[in-house]
């Protein structure tokens, strides 16, 4: 049996999991610390991945990434490479698919925040800089961690948005989902068996860490 696409999915989860979470602390901050006007329809936007078909996101992720795609052009303006059907591709199309994953536990763990600890750091004149990295993240370890693992396994199990994204390149861009789907197209089902039997104590192994991290 081939493990590469195994390794490439748990590279690719991660990458996005390391990038995505980091990127989304201040976004988190923001929807979390922050009243303006129209707040609900912005995060009605970032939980957007939640209800769309993968293959609608996939598809328009594809459009953007595409040689006459906005993000596609500027990629290869800045890296003189393509965007679609490459690694760094998957990347960005799991980390949009995934942002819900992440701005949610953040944003969750950050409004339990006794707002009485942040007034303390004010008053000995930590700025708001200071006391997001002092105060708020040492804080919200369990909502950080909780983040990470449902990106993580929410990118592991990625499918539609992938396929549409990278397609199937051997050692590029087929992940383990793809393969199982290719083993059971063309009649392989052990193979497909033995991947999924790698997979199923993974995701079974992920709940029982957010499990234990939603009773902390």
């Amino acid at each position: 049996m081939d493990i590469t696409p195994i390794i490439l999915s748990a590279k690719l989860s991660l990458v996005t999991t390391s990038v995505l979470v980091a990127a989304a602390l201040p976004v988190a901050y923001w929807l979390a610390f922050c009243r303006f006007p129209g707040k609900s329809l912005v995060e009605a936007f970032f939980n957007l991945p939640l209800v769309l078909p993968p293959t609608v996101l996939g598809f328009y992720l594809l459009v953007a990434m595409g040689p006459q795609g906005f993000l596609g052009l500027f990629w290869e303006a800045t890296f003189g490479s393509r965007l679609v059907f490459t690694f760094s591709g998957l990347v960005i199309a799991s980390m949009i698919y995934s942002l819900p994953f992440a701005l949610q536990p953040l944003k969750t763990a950050f409004e339990k925040i006794d707002p009485r600890l942040l007034e303390s750091a004010y008053v000995l004149g930590c700025s708001k800089t200071a006391s997001f990295f002092k105060v708020i993240l040492p804080n919200s370890f369990g909502g950080v961690a909780a983040a990470a693992v449902l990106v993580f396994a929410h990118t592991m199990g990625e499918f539609g948005v992938i396929l549409m994204v990278g397609g199937s390149i051997p050692g590029k861009t087929k992940v383990a989902s793809i393969a199982i789907f290719e083993y059971v197209e063309s009649l392989q089902y052990k193979e497909a068996a033995l991947i999924s039997m790698i997979l199923i104590p993974m995701s079974y192994a992920v709940l029982l860490i957010v499990n234990r991290l939603s009773r902390r």
